[in-house]
């Protein structure tokens, strides 16, 4: 220090500063505007709660298949859907059944 209050520094020292200073500046820059940063934060949370609902959509959908495979099974089937599957796949009816085909409906 001189006797006015200054600080003497070397131009090395100043280069060194300055570089911490740039990367302290970039990291602040990325933690709040980077892609894990606050800015994206409300938009990655959007997406974790779209993707908690998809997840439920297919847990419901495989529980439904789920429940279907266990009534088909062979060993114990269910003769309701084993009926409803027989008339849809292999178009076979009761002799004293009345089918009734309807337009489809767009």
């Amino acid at each position: 220090m001189t006797v006015e209050g200054h600080k003497i520094s070397l131009p090395k020292e100043q280069v060194t500063q300055g570089l911490a200073l740039a990367v302290l500046l970039l990291l602040t820059g990325l933690a709040i505007a980077g892609p894990s940063g606050l800015l994206a934060w409300s938009e990655n949370s959007q997406l974790l709660d779209q993707r908690h609902q998809q997840i439920a959509t297919l847990t419901e959908e495989r529980d439904a298949l789920r429940n279907r495979v266990d009534l088909l099974d062979p060993a114990n089937a269910d003769p309701d859907l084993v009926g409803e599957e027989l008339r849809k796949n292999l178009n076979v009816v009761h002799p004293d059944e009345v089918v009734l085909t309807l337009p489809a409906q767009d």
